[in-house]
């Protein structure tokens, strides 16, 4: 068991500013393509490669049905690609999976990684990757992670200043209603090996089931973790030691109703989260910012409509810009960018 870090964290509280929520318009707000040949689509990821914007999602007729893949499009010149499946759950027998879930992340400068989970690996074992050197349109053969490596878990993974790889990860055991429980994957040697981290059980109270962390760094070099849960609220948990050892969840003020968030820091320092602002259902989504990792506010609202706006995954590009994706619908995969010195 990691030993608790000793040090004293605040829950994070919100705080509302209606009139500036109104006022920032999106540099880019686009769809990420018209048409597709899937009618489903879901967990958008994206990066920054030298070669320019790269996104990613699962698409298939439903969520779970084995024609689901992972479909890529590249950003050149202003506009997206048509999307192309890289990726499948086709296995040597002709047997096909459905996958989920993709995170692009560049392991080292021009190798792009793609990583995914599918239907032939249980939830207990190694994830896949796949690698594509110089961002080209061929990826390398899927090759399984260790056992027991699941490899980011929706969310994109974190560089620390002394190389080490920190990926955000997350189990969801095999039974219904299966066991939710956050854990953290480190690598010193780009990821040719992986340690396995986890947040210590909670000392009383029942414990909180969460997945899907998203990473934070703080100026006083601790690290902090957010991210869904089942309790209608969000987590964090926080490290000392560069994501050695961390302290046991808790419950934010912030709501959550089961779904998926981002987060990321910025480069001015501040800290940004993507989340939908409800306990139930899956509107509106918002961005808030906050200097403290406590104190949170209302930045922007992203959609407010009815209907599902979910999944986000977010960057900040080498020209200082924010760019998000997430689920529109469950039909298109929508892009927006924002400029962050006008999130007050």
């Amino acid at each position: 068991m990691p030993r608790r870090a000793a040090c004293l964290f605040v829950p994070a509280v919100l705080v509302v500013f209606p009139m500036l929520t109104a006022a920032l318009e999106p540099e880019v707000a686009e769809f990420i393509f018209e048409s597709s040949p899937f009618p489903s689509a879901h967990a958008s990821t994206i990066v920054e490669t030298r070669e320019g914007l790269v996104a990613a999602w699962f698409g298939g007729t439903r969520e779970g049905a084995n024609d689901v893949g992972i479909w890529l499009s590249r950003r050149v010149n202003g506009k997206w690609s048509a999307p192309v499946e890289v990726a499948n759950g086709v296995q040597p027998d002709a047997t096909r999976y459905p996958t989920w879930n993709p995170v692009l992340f560049e392991m080292r400068q021009g190798e792009l990684t793609i990583f995914q989970r599918d239907g032939a690996h249980t939830r207990r074992r190694g994830g896949m990757a796949r690698t594509s050197e110089d961002v080209r349109p061929a990826w390398g053969n899927a090759r399984r992670l260790p056992d027991g490596i699941l490899g980011p878990i929706k969310n994109k993974p974190t560089r620390l200043s002394d190389g080490t790889i920190l990926a955000p990860s997350s189990t969801e055991t095999p039974e219904t209603p299966s066991t939710w429980r956050v854990h953290f994957e480190r690598s010193r040697n780009g990821g040719a090996t992986w340690d396995v981290v986890r947040p210590p059980s909670t000392s009383d109270g029942a414990p909180i089931e969460a997945i899907q962390p998203s990473i934070l760094l703080h100026a006083d070099g601790r690290l902090q973790a957010i991210g869904r849960t089942r309790s209608g609220r969000l987590f964090e948990t926080w490290s000392a030691d560069r994501g050695q050892t961390w302290t046991p969840l808790t419950l934010t003020t912030l709501p959550n109703p089961s779904a998926g968030t981002d987060a990321l820091t910025l480069k001015d320092g501040r800290h940004l989260l993507i989340y939908n602002h409800t306990p139930q259902g899956r509107t509106p989504l918002n961005v808030a910012v906050t200097r403290d990792g406590k104190i949170w506010e209302i930045a922007h609202v992203l959609e407010n409509e009815p209907g599902e706006y979910s999944y986000p995954a977010v960057i900040q590009t080498s020209d200082g810009l924010v760019h998000i994706t997430y689920t529109w619908r469950r039909e298109r995969i929508k892009h927006v960018v924002l400029d962050p010195a006008k999130l007050k």
